[in-house]
């Protein structure tokens, strides 16, 4: 077999024991212990969504990772500050502290920041030999948790499901590869392995994939939340705050335009996603209320044609993106 350069001398690769730089969402609700595991023992980074997890619910999926494979993993926290002092905030930041020590107690090789600055415990992630991740959406941001210490960034452009902020995807991550000196991930609306190449022609090192590995047998999902994915074109989600108090992008269902015109009404994070966004978001990714509940997916949804294996995702994403580095002379 051809070798590439890009894909097989990897230096993201090297640095989190992987063999392919495919590294999977940490999506709440979606991303648990057999689907993180599956895709790290397909050769890419699998990880674990913490977020609203109790501490012992936390410990049960990392130790079915380890059950499943010997390979690397990482566990998505959310360390956005919380505002406010109300119950919901507390309970919030309460829930963070205790993903972190579970985190660190069970010794999961990645942690990875979903969202705000993990520079408070990055000087003990390294002494652990524990590497950081963090998502960014601007060139700013990239700065800042770079400052912090983190090892490797995730550009997360607009064309994501989830949170996204407001910037695409090609710009964000073409800025952030120039102006930052450690490993990029390209995130947002990329599903295979024209995306890969894509990524890595941008001067990323690899892919952070969420969308996509929803639609495996293995995510944590209801079938009709997946099937969903498959049905709808690069033109069915909008971006909305309605799901947590924070811009996030969802398929376009009843719940979305339920709340067109009410922006007043929309809480500050974590209350709105308290409030509003847990109880929808299990309406729709567990029970299945495809019209009423909240259904994060990327605009990349319209390049996925059917649910499969989240092994056979990542042979399929490398196996293209060989044959096009091939066609393009990507031998180096």
């Amino acid at each position: 077999m051809a070798r590439f350069g890009v894909l097989d001398d990897n230096p993201l690769c090297k640095l989190l024991g992987i063999d392919y730089p495919i590294c999977q969402a940490g999506m709440y609700s979606v991303a648990h212990g057999s689907l993180a595991g599956a895709v790290s023992k397909a050769g890419g980074l699998g990880v674990i969504g913490s977020a609203f997890m109790d501490a012992e619910q936390l410990r049960r999926e990392i130790r079915l990772v380890k059950e499943i494979t010997d390979r690397p993993f990482g566990v998505d926290i959310l360390f956005a500050e919380a505002r406010g002092s109300d119950d919901a905030s507390a309970t919030y930041t309460r829930e963070v502290e205790e993903h972190i020590e579970v985190t660190f107690e069970e010794g999961a090789p990645v942690i990875v920041s979903g969202l705000g600055d993990p520079g408070r415990i990055v000087p003990r992630a390294h002494a652990a030999g524990m590497v950081v991740m963090s998502l960014v959406g601007t060139s700013r941001q990239a700065l800042k948790v770079e400052a912090s210490g983190v090892d490797v960034v995730i550009a997360s452009g607009h064309e994501g499901g989830g949170h996204v902020g407001r910037v695409g995807t090609l710009p964000l991550v073409a800025s952030v590869v120039d102006r930052v000196r450690i490993p990029v991930l390209a995130a947002g609306g990329l599903t295979d392995g024209r995306g890969l190449v894509a990524a890595l022609a941008l001067g990323a090192q690899g892919v952070w994939m969420g969308t996509r590995f929803i639609a495996t047998e293995e995510a944590r999902g209801h079938i009709n939340y997946k099937n969903k994915i498959v049905e709808i074109d690069e033109d069915g989600t909008v971006v909305s705050r309605a799901n947590s108090g924070k811009t996030a992008r969802m398929i376009r269902n009843a719940f979305t335009e339920s709340w067109k015109n009410r922006e007043h009404d929309i809480k500050p994070f974590p209350q709105q996603l308290q409030e509003v966004g847990l109880a929808a978001s299990v309406a729709g990714r567990v029970e299945g209320d495809a019209e009423n509940g909240v259904l994060a997916a990327g605009q990349g949804s319209g390049l996925i044609g059917s649910v499969k294996p989240a092994g056979a995702v990542v042979e399929d994403i490398v196996t293209e993106a060989r044959a096009i580095l091939g066609r393009l002379g990507g031998g180096v």
